[in-house]
């Protein structure tokens, strides 16, 4: 007898303004038989899901996949792999099991490890991934800040490790994006301020939200506490003609 295939659709549903989630995503929430989104062990708060709530049908069973927040790297694989293992078990009763994600679903996203163990341990169901808008991209829109043009080059990186990854590049690309800015933003204000060539750089807090902010100043970003929501962009404007 032959098994009946799910698939597994892994959605990224936007930085968090409800009006930025793309059709696609909509119709792929509409059509789901289950839908999964992450939240950490310490809550059952979810963005990707208070984003994609009015977009998904009530008679859709919806779970939440609970992730610990650490380095261990035993204690997150554990947790890859048993998530990875729970929406298997699904896929093989042939159902649409949807993942939505924050932002984009090949950016710095929770589904992009839940993709890697469901490939590793299942490869025979089918996958769909459908991008979606980044805070990054949105933040940038908010601010009519142009990243790149022109032969402009693009820094996006992690700033759970500070400005590390900068300090690295002997020349420095034209425009810098620092998401999670929010552990070590002292650092990322000091590798932008030690640089010497960007003389734009912005603080923004919960983008695409009710409570978004916008902080000018990195300076003074660092004296207040920054939220999880955080990124930085920094720019050289010369460089571009501006």
């Amino acid at each position: 007898m032959n098994e009946k295939k799910g698939t597994l659709y892994g959605v990224g549903v936007g930085p968090g303004d409800p009006e930025l989630i793309t059709m696609k995503a909509v119709n792929v929430l509409n059509r789901a038989d289950v839908v999964f989104a992450a939240a950490s062990t310490k809550n059952t708060d979810s963005l990707a899901l208070r984003i994609a709530k009015p977009h998904i049908p009530d008679t859709i069973p919806v779970r939440l996949l609970h992730f610990p927040m650490t380095r261990e790297e035993s204690e997150k694989l554990k947790a890859w792999e048993d998530h990875a293992g729970t929406i298997i078990d699904e896929l093989a009763k042939g159902k649409r099991v949807v993942f939505i994600t924050l932002g984009d679903s090949m950016t710095y996203s929770t589904y992009g490890y839940i993709l890697k163990h469901v490939l590793k341990m299942a490869p025979r169901f089918p996958v769909v991934s459908i991008p979606g808008i980044t805070s990054y991209q949105a933040a940038a829109a908010c601010l009519n800040m142009p990243l790149v043009e022109g032969e402009a080059s693009l820094l996006l990186n992690s700033g759970a490790d500070g400005g590390e990854r900068l300090r690295r590049f002997k020349e420095k690309p034209e425009s810098v994006v620092f998401l999670k800015a929010y552990r070590n933003v002292e650092d990322i204000a000091l590798a932008i301020h030690e640089a010497g060539v960007y003389d734009t750089s912005v603080g923004v807090s919960n983008c695409g939200q009710k409570d978004e902010q916008v902080i000018r100043d990195i300076d003074a970003l660092c004296d207040q506490r920054p939220n999880y929501w955080t990124l930085i962009l920094a720019k050289n404007n010369k460089q571009d003609g501006s």
